[in-house]
């Protein structure tokens, strides 16, 4: 079960495991994983190509403990593509290295409450699944939908009306009023990757809770090391029901629309006028052999063509069950529906992209200890189409190491 934020990443912050005793420490765990995919999305751009191809990722975890209070983590990734499933709408064989997370930290206890600030990067505190960025904490191949769909919207670019955008596709954008030049992605609901920012959590009996300030929305399709951003703020917690029970709320507002289309608001107006928000509920359970996630979330980007703006509404539902001590299966059904628009002449429309819905299912195999093998079919159905090129067969072998491990004093 994915226990409460505060306690992962004061977990993180503090594992140096074979120095516990000692005031400083390094540390850095690693995660290396390969894969491989069958599936006719390799074929999307090329009939030629190979349905067959795979990847690596590698995953780096350097932690440093100063003292009882103060320490440093970080999460870096150096992924060969296509690596996740989402990678393979695209053939290309491209090398990244990202990195998710990069903050200090100060923790403590005050009057039986606990609590740790974080400056630097981080994943966003909106939502439950962004934390369970290494492959063992993720019990599938596959993510949710709302973290890796690129909606037909853009930060940079504005939308000239509703029929400029129900042009547009899911991964394919160019919008016709201004910005920057050309078609790209879109931007996707709430990223995996880190945001710099200011975060305090608080963890207090069965409460939890968590507050962020950001310099970039999570809903932003361009990178937060270009153009101009703006301050805005996420926030999540949660209550333990029972042990093995827990029910969170999150949500974040603030600008998502970047200087490139600035110049282009409305007289009067900044990009401060036209935010990104969003609510969402999650909820986690566990019992014996059985475990439980699900999440509920609604996305709005305001428009400032739009009396109407464009809204998304996803969720999902997991289940993993421990068949024995090395044996598990697990599922995941998703979904991701758009809402209504309407632009400032009047023209509406129900939906602004097709409903997509996601059923994932496969076992999970403890070789050893620190070596898993993972195996999963998905099916992705997009509303109005039929067939299975976009089903995708694939499998992992997951590894975990130590890369150094040094306490002193």
């Amino acid at each position: 079960m994915k226990v409460a934020w505060f306690t992962v990443a004061a977990a993180f912050a503090v594992s140096v495991s074979s120095a516990q005793e000692a005031s400083y420490g390094i540390d850095v765990p690693v995660t290396l994983s390969g894969g491989i995919l069958d599936t006719h999305r390799l074929q999307s751009e090329d009939a030629g190509q190979s349905p067959v191809s795979g990847g690596f990722r590698v995953m780096l975890y350097p932690t440093l403990k100063l003292g009882a209070h103060w320490f440093g983590y970080a999460a870096v990734q150096v992924r060969l593509t296509p690596y996740f499933y989402y990678d393979a709408f695209s053939p290309e064989r491209e090398l990244y290295t990202d990195t998710i997370q990069a903050y200090v930290g100060y923790q403590t206890r005050v009057r039986g409450t606990s609590l740790v600030v974080k400056a630097g990067q981080m994943v966003t505190a909106f939502g439950s699944f962004p934390l369970r960025y290494d492959d063992t904490q993720n019990p599938l191949l596959d993510q949710p939908l709302s973290y890796i769909t690129e909606l037909p919207l853009r930060s940079d670019q504005l939308v000239c009306n509703t029929k400029d955008l129900l042009w547009q596709y899911y991964g394919w954008v160019n919008f016709g009023c201004g910005g920057k030049v050309g078609p790209s992605g879109g931007l996707t609901p709430a990223t995996l990757y880190g945001v710099p920012g200011i975060q305090v959590e608080a963890s207090h009996g069965r409460f939890d809770g968590r507050l962020q300030i950001a310099g970039r929305s999570p809903a932003a399709s361009d990178s937060w090391t270009t153009g101009t951003h703006y301050l805005q703020w996420a926030a999540g917690g949660g209550y333990t029901i029972r042990q093995g029970f827990r029910v969170g709320v999150s949500a974040f507002r603030g600008p998502y629309l970047s200087s490139a289309v600035a110049p282009l608001l409305p007289v009067g107006t900044t990009p401060r006028d036209f935010p990104a928000s969003a609510i969402g509920f999650d909820g986690q359970w566990a019992r014996g052999r059985w475990s439980v996630n699900a999440e509920w979330q609604r996305f709005q980007f305001d428009e400032p063509n739009f009396t109407q703006s464009p809204t998304a509404v996803a969720g999902y539902g997991e289940a993993k069950s421990v068949l024995t001590p090395r044996l598990y299966l697990a599922g995941r059904v998703g979904w991701l529906k758009t809402g209504g628009v309407q632009d400032a002449s009047g023209r509406a429309a129900a939906q602004y992209a097709p409903t997509l819905t996601s059923v994932e299912m496969g076992p999970g195999f403890w070789i050893r200890r620190n070596l898993l093998f993972k195996a999963s079919y998905g099916v992705l159905h997009m509303q109005g189409q039929s067939g299975s090129r976009s089903n995708v067969l694939g499998a992992q072998l997951v590894a975990t190491f130590h890369g150094l491990n040094w306490g002193f004093r």
